[in-house]
């Protein structure tokens, strides 16, 4: 069955005239997001529940480390890479995230295109102070979190499957705002920096006008 998905998209690519390597943008989103396996309806409520408001944003991901400007409006964000996200179509300054339409638009500017793919986990971004899951906050005490005061504590979740996963959280004690999150048991953590409470304009969400908008339904990654 896999090899027939990946077929239907290398037939339809070629017929709305992109070449095959377009898909290396896709092999990209699963390599560093793993496919969206269900969409957690408390994450959107905590999403939503977040606000507005704009940071500087680091996180890693198996290793990987990026840094962007992040902008927040309820359920639906913003980021803007630092130095471009390289595909074969160009580079892909702006990733926008809409958990509302479980969807994520890569904006590739030099071709005017955005290139549609669907929702990743890795991308359920936490902005809330209390974690999906959670089973335990333990208080550590005070601490600095790139020069910002903050409280650290000790979490544990649990997730849907049983699974537990402990994290150490930054929180900024006045503001109660989330600037710090590092699990102790996988390569991952994100960190908000600057983050200012401010409304966020509607357009920053949406797709360019006049930006042709390319769908794709699959996302595989080739093993070995």
């Amino acid at each position: 069955m896999r090899w027939r998905q990946n077929f239907c998209l290398l037939y339809s690519s070629f017929l709305i005239g992109l070449p095959p390597l377009f898909f290396s943008i896709i092999i990209f989103t699963a390599i560093i997001f793993p496919p969206y396996e269900v969409l957690a309806e408390q994450h959107t409520l905590r999403a939503a529940n977040a606000g507005e408001f704009s940071a500087k944003l680091i996180w890693n991901i198996e290793g990987r480390v990026a840094k962007a400007q992040l902008f927040v409006k309820h359920d639906r964000y913003r980021i803007e890479h630092m130095g471009g996200v390289r595909t074969d179509l160009g580079y892909a300054g702006v990733t926008i995230v809409r958990l509302d339409e479980q969807k994520v638009w890569y904006i590739i500017s030099q071709r005017r295109m955005v290139v549609s793919v669907p929702l990743t986990s890795e991308y359920l971004l936490p902005f809330s102070v209390t974690l999906e899951g959670e089973t335990s906050r333990t208080l550590i005490g005070d601490s600095l979190v790139s020069g910002h005061p903050a409280v650290l504590y000790e979490v544990v979740v649990e997730n849907q499957s049983g699974q537990r996963e402990q994290f150490f959280e930054w929180v900024d004690p006045e503001r109660d705002v989330l600037l710090k999150l590092v699990s102790q048991d996988r390569d991952w953590f994100v960190e908000y920096g600057h983050v200012v409470l401010s409304s966020q304009p509607d357009y920053y969400f949406n797709p360019p006008l006049g930006y042709r908008k390319i769908e794709a339904q699959e996302a595989f990654i080739p093993r070995g």
